[in-house]
């Protein structure tokens, strides 16, 4: 029987996300709207889903006088991510 696909990384922004954050461990939030081309509105509402399943987290602060807003995947966000990747698999029978 085949496993339940992680619904919080199976969304395609999020899934996006957590691609960038698994190879980079952190990114600001202007290169991951960068990478993903999405509205800075619905990363922000993404990245917040991902911070509440404990999978990133959000740190604020500033760059001289510019607000910085950095994302890092959590050691449970890259296993949550490592099996979303290895139940994808098993659909696809790789």
């Amino acid at each position: 029987m085949l496993k339940k696909l992680d619904a919080i990384i199976h969304s395609e922004l999020r899934l996006a996300i957590m691609s960038l954050l698994v190879s980079l461990e952190n990114a600001e939030f202007t290169y991951i709207k960068e990478k993903t081309e999405a509205t800075a509105g619905n990363l922000s509402v993404q990245l917040t889903k991902l911070e509440e399943a404990g999978y990133i987290t959000i740190n604020k602060g500033f760059k001289g006088k510019m607000p910085q807003t950095t994302c890092i995947i959590t050691k449970q966000g890259r296993e949550a991510f490592e099996q979303y990747v290895n139940d994808l698999k098993s659909y696809l029978k790789l």
